[in-house]
């Protein structure tokens, strides 16, 4: 299973960017899906995480200016909206996602790679 983040890049405060995290190899089913960034010396943390029901979960960092969502269509596909975006937001962003590779198999977590987020003050 491999996971491939896109959508990173520089933006100036206040603007927008989608990341999409999109899923690939052999999967028969993914559980919960989570974005999480890191910051230049700072620790890993989580933004913001959807189950398979849609329930979605956010830092307080940024609710209200991120969103979580499934792709409807694509079924390996997540989003994260970013709006209203700070300074503060620039950080390499990572989807983790929680994948049955073929039925019957227990649940394993796959990282991607990142994408650079750079918000310009």
């Amino acid at each position: 299973v491999r996971l491939a983040e896109s959508g990173g890049g520089l933006v100036q405060a206040g603007g927008s960017l989608r990341l999409s995290c999109a899923a690939s190899g052999i999967i028969f089913s993914i559980t919960a899906v989570a974005w999480y960034r890191q910051a230049p010396g700072k620790q890993r943390e989580l933004v913001a995480d959807i189950t398979p029901g849609g329930t979605t979960d956010y830092a307080d960092s940024v609710k209200g200016r991120f969103t979580i969502s499934r792709d409807n269509a694509k079924k390996t596909v997540v989003y994260l909206q970013m709006n209203t975006l700070k300074p503060d937001d620039t950080a390499v962003y990572y989807c983790k996602a929680r994948v049955i590779g073929r039925l019957g198999d227990l649940p394993r977590d796959y990282w991607g790679q990142g994408t650079q987020v750079t918000v310009s003050s």
